[in-house]
């Protein structure tokens, strides 16, 4: 691409793009960019807010999306969590058993 401020703000909109694949936050996307393509936070935000105001019907659906999958996360998570501090009871049970029987 060319060095122009308007190829570079549709490298910024191409990167965007790609987060949004990713299913990233608005602030995951910002803080990748930064990291990984030396694109300024306000840089990112700016070319984000404008493609919110073009695509405002995309963007409400990507946040329901993302709201509800992050919910779905986090319960799946909550539910793990739950079952391995059920197998490390039942464990330490069963280790406690045996070594009664074992006394026995």
């Amino acid at each position: 691409m060319g060095d122009s401020p308007a190829s570079y703000i549709y490298m910024v909109q191409h990167l965007i793009e790609k987060c949004l694949i990713f299913h990233m936050t608005k602030e995951e996307c910002i803080e990748a960019l930064s990291k990984h393509a030396n694109i300024k936070s306000v840089i990112t935000v700016t070319v984000w807010n404008e493609l919110e105001k073009e695509n405002r019907e995309f963007f409400e659906a990507y946040a329901k999306s993302h709201n509800k999958n992050r919910a779905i996360e986090a319960k799946a998570e909550a539910e793990a969590e739950v079952e391995a501090s059920t197998m490390i009871q039942k464990l330490l049970l069963d280790r406690d058993h045996t070594k009664k029987s074992d006394k026995e």
